[in-house]
């Protein structure tokens, strides 16, 4: 039945990949069952026969699909089906995006459609790995024009060596979890989280990935040899060369001239008139490719932009090829947020807000991996009116998750462990103005943000960027690369590579391309100008506003009591149904969550609240003891003296002769129900019975002095012993 069926196969990293044509989705332009160990992915791309009219770029969609029946389970939804793409989907899906992309021609419009989905998963073979060399043999061996094929691998580093596509168990202790995607000659795209790693060994790292791409890039040409379609042609979309040179000819002084400022706002409203001048004139005689003239202006636009860099070394604002724009840092800027801090880097501003919650809120994950929640979390808002647009508010899309989540990547090196800082963080963006780079602005917006709110963090970090110019668009002989891209020059270049770190080392990359990939010579020069950028952006500005995280939580943050009782003492803790832990929080307006080992975390707006709910949790976890000091409330008052409930189901009598340092007559005159008391253990007897003293706490934490020869209580209001601990 499956005549066309053939079967390819190779290793990477020492685990059998191998690859299955013919047999699933017949119909797609290009098809191709991967497996890599026990990770299976179908991918299959399909092209629109025709362009789609009235756009002016590139219409590729990529969905990396998660089915919860690669991993064995029943998705956890109402519906009890997969639902909109997770954020871990959406980052893969960006993944394999940025390297295929550029290698599109870039004048064509037909959609394309690119589509993985995961249907097994082997934890130690990663299927973002699997799905992105998937695509490239889907592509490869389809009828759709592209100069693929790329290879794809993740670079760790274990003990000292570079590991590539590391195991579960290799992840966890690798000091870098780097994804390189190449094409045979060049870096494609790096998206890189590393522990505060040197450029030097970050370079090497990439480097490895690298020459391993190329062997996966001679893999997939083979099987395109053998089963590949033939590429078909398409109608270019450039508009006519005669067209854009007659328009370069009339404008291109007013479009110098427009652009000649450092100021967005200014260009934009230089360039209005130089597009009516234009269209005043040629609209006529284009009458009927009149859409083309604005992309002639674009394009004209770009080739101002970069023939001053690469001829002048001129910048559009003025600046020095490796000079920042002018910076600004602020913490404290709104009121009662648990932390705040600003971050103005020219045009580009960015405003971070830390919240500080319980571990009990750290967000809880559904996907296809082992990473089952995490409690630093990191979001970015881009509104429309940050860059002067009017357009309604439809919640995070592609391009703010990616954001978001490089910025949680790059400080996630630095947060504070559970044991160091028993709190779940959300750090929350948001971009007031945007003139490019809002990303890293996020990321140094957020390490003031975190400071202001004393988290203590191991280190500082900040981001920049670094943009590449490349001779007619991908002649890497003549090329030259500029320090903190604004906007223009991210859309008229070919490059914008982020990197985040601290003083120390990278902890995180980000590159995006226009084109087909990087030299060794590019990405070597990028890292050494990124990180000279870095230390200035961290020296001179960043600690100048806040030099270290401050001491003191916000009075409106959350105070937090950490402590760690005996598994077996657990059930204790909750009680039946819940009721003791319901009513530990009810009593100390506080929450308290219990881990499965043990760990008690104890959070409470007032300190002395956390510290009742901990002397109450360990009072039930660990029997008291004799001389040991609590705090209880009085449950019950008898003529012979009062019971104390010092945890609950841990109760015990206070004569009236330990009431207080002076003669009681009267157990009401000293105390009443409800009243809270310290207590002191003075008896435990044979029977677990407590006997306890507020004269002698009294004594011992007030430093009262009591009256001489304090007698016993009259004898008529002394019971027997035994009948008055068997009083209900």
């Amino acid at each position: 039945m499956f005549e066309n069926f053939r079967k390819f196969e190779t290793e990477i990293a020492g685990r059998p990949f191998v690859a299955e044509i013919g047999k699933m989705a017949g119909l797609a332009a290009g098809a191709v069952l991967v497996k890599y160990g026990e990770t299976n992915v179908l991918c299959t791309v399909t092209m629109a026969p025709k362009p789609r009219e009235g756009v002016d770029f590139f219409p590729l969609s990529v969905d990396f699909e998660e089915k919860l029946y690669s991993v064995g389970r029943i998705p956890g939804s109402f519906q009890r089906r997969e639902g909109k793409a997770s954020e871990k989907a959406t980052l893969a899906s960006r993944v394999i995006d940025r390297p295929i992309r550029p290698l599109f021609p870039k004048d064509m419009r037909n959609d394309v459609g690119v589509v993985a989905t995961v249907m097994s998963v082997d934890p130690d073979c990663s299927p973002e790995i699997t799905a992105m060399i998937g695509v490239s043999i889907a592509i490869s061996i389809s009828e759709i024009p592209w100069d693929g094929p790329i290879g794809g691998v993740v670079v760790g580093l274990v003990d000292g060596n570079f590991v590539i596509n590391p195991t579960a168990e290799e992840k966890e202790k690798s000091e870098m979890y780097v994804t390189v995607a190449s094409t045979a000659d060049l870096v494609a795209m790096i998206e890189a989280a590393a522990n505060e790693v040197d450029d030097e060994t970050m370079y090497d790292g990439i480097m490895f990935a690298h020459k391993e791409n190329q062997k996966i890039v001679e893999f997939i040409n083979q099987i395109r040899a053998e089963v590949g379609k033939e590429k078909v042609d398409f109608p270019s979309n450039d508009p006519p060369e005669e067209m854009f040179e007659a328009i370069k000819e009339f404008a291109i002084d007013d479009v110098k001239a427009a652009l000649d400022t450092d100021d967005k706002l200014v260009r934009d409203e230089r360039l209005k008139p130089v597009y009516e001048k234009v269209h005043e004139k040629f609209d006529e005689e284009y009458e009927e490719q009149i859409e083309k003239i604005d992309e002639c202006l674009y394009k004209l636009q770009k080739f101002v932009v970069r023939r001053w860099l690469l001829d002048e070394g001129k910048r559009v604002d003025g600046r020095g090829i490796d000079e920042i724009r002018p910076l600004a840092a602020e913490v404290d800027l709104l009121d009662r947020v648990h932390g705040s801090g600003m971050f103005t880097r020219g045009q580009t501003q960015v405003l971070s807000i830390t919240t500080l919650g319980p571990v009990s809120d750290a967000q809880l994950l559904d996907g296809i991996d082992n990473e089952t929640s995490k409690r630093y979390i990191h979001h970015y808002n881009f509104p429309s009116y940050s860059v002067g647009e009017t357009k309604p508010s439809r919640g995070p899309g592609r391009r703010e998750i990616g954001h978001g989540a490089l910025a949680e990547k790059a400080l996630v090196p630095v947060i504070p462990s559970v044991e160091e800082f028993p709190y779940t963080i959300r750090v929350v963006s948001e971009v007031l103005s945007s003139n490019g780079s809002t990303s890293q602005g996020s990321i140094c917006g957020s390490t003031l943000s975190l400071m202001a709110a004393g988290v203590p963090i191991k280190a500082p970090v900040a981001g920049i960027s670094c943009g590449l110019i490349t001779g007619d668009e991908g002649v890497y002989g003549d090329f030259m690369t500029m320090v903190d891209i604004q906007g223009l020059e991210d859309f008229f270049g070919d490059m914008d590579f982020k990197v985040a770190g601290t003083h120390k080392g990278i902890t995180a990359i980000q590159m995006d391309l226009k084109v087909h990939g990087l030299t060794p010579e590019i990405i070597k020069e990028a890292l050494a100008k990124t990180h000279k950028a870095r230390e200035y952006i961290l020296d001179e500005v960043m600690l100048k506003a806040i030099d270290k995280p401050r001491e003191e939580l916000s009075k409106y943050a959350p105070k937090m009591l950490t402590t760690k009782i005996p598994v077996d003492k657990i059930s204790e803790v909750i009680g039946k149904q819940g009721k003791v832990i319901q009513k530990i929080c009810a009593e100390c307006n506080c929450k308290v969550d219990v881990e499965e080992d043990g760990s008690i975390f104890i959070s409470a707006i007032d300190i002395d609240d956390a510290k009742r709910a901990l002397m109450i949790v360990e009072t039930i976890a660990n029997d008291p003891e004799i001389g040991g000091i609590y705090k209880g409330v009085v449950t019950r008052v008898m003529d012979f003296g009062a019971f104390v409930e010092i945890a609950p189901g841990k109760e015990g009598l206070v004569h009236i002769s330990h009431l207080d340092v002076k003669r009681t007559e009267k157990v009401e005159d000293v105390v009443n129900v409800g009243d809270e008391v310290i207590v002191k253990v003075r008896e435990i007897d044979e029977q677990g019975r407590l006997n306890l003293s507020r004269r002698e706490a009294l004594i011992d934490v007030e430093g009262l002095v009591p009256e001489n020869e304090i007698s016993d209580a009259p004898k008529h209001n002394k019971p027997r012993r035994n009948g008055g601990r068997n009083h209900k």
